[in-house]
């Protein structure tokens, strides 16, 4: 417990799957959560979830695609708790068109969700951070960052960028003290992918994945909280993978 005691952590896409996982867990380890999404019906429960235990957090809505409700939310936590001491990117869309249904208005939808909106964040917070000495910034990416995945080029083109942005701004900040990484989920079961589940996809996302399960949006929050902690002092411009062994084959 209190592993993040004394921060405030900005947690985009908060209203469900790994993001309501990240923010309730981060508050029971001492943070002091603002919490971001466009549904702000779930966003309320999850923040609700958390300050009725105690805890503390602020709902903010939030269309990360947008410089100004990127100045908002930056302004929204400094006047609750003070300061920004953790920044993470886990808002995003997936895609699974192919190359011949391709239309420049998807392409330009995921990537200024999936993305433009991770640099614009970080433009904004990254001046907070330097008035309180450092922070940590931590993007979650996808195994689909790392190797292909069918059908999901506008998705894959995102995720592939954002390990590099984080590796560029991780060299880039560094004498500032603030750290950036990238996380890599594997299959992991949020609303985001329960469609394809639905849809029969249950058995292929397990035969490629070694362990005997499918990932819990805790598997990833665990893995974030190290990022965010202080444990992590000696760690930026990497990826952490996440994925049951899906990349190791």
């Amino acid at each position: 417990m209190n592993r993040l005691a004394g921060k405030v952590v900005i947690i985009t896409g908060a209203a469900m799957g790994q993001g309501a996982a990240e923010a309730k867990m981060f508050a029971q380890e001492g943070a002091s959560i603002v919490a971001t999404d466009m549904q702000e019906a779930k966003l309320q429960e999850v923040v609700g979830e958390i300050t009725s235990a105690g805890g503390k957090a602020i709902a903010v809505k939030h269309d990360v695609a947008s410089d100004a409700d990127w100045k908002n939310v930056v302004e929204k936590a400094v006047q609750a708790f003070g300061k920004v001491d953790v920044l993470v990117n886990n808002a995003g869309v997936s895609t699974d068109k192919k190359l011949e249904q391709f239309d420049l208005e998807h392409w330009n939808k995921v990537l200024n969700i999936n993305l433009t909106g991770c640099i614009v964040g970080m433009k904004y917070v990254v001046p907070e951070m330097k008035k309180v000495g450092g922070g940590s910034i931590i993007h979650i990416s996808s195994i689909a960052g790392l190797v292909a995945l069918n059908y999901t080029n506008a998705y894959t083109a995102s995720k592939g960028a954002l390990r590099a942005l984080a590796k560029a701004s991780a060299v880039e900040l560094a004498p500032d003290n603030i750290r950036v990484n990238s996380v890599h989920p594997g299959i992991i079961v949020t609303p985001m992918i329960q469609e394809a589940l639905d849809q029969g996809a249950q058995q292929m996302f397990e035969m490629g994945t070694p362990l005997p399960r499918l990932g819990k949006p805790e598997d990833i929050a665990y893995g974030v909280l190290f990022l965010a902690s202080d444990e992590s002092s000696f760690v930026t411009g990497t990826e952490m993978v996440i994925d049951g062994g899906w990349t190791a084959q």
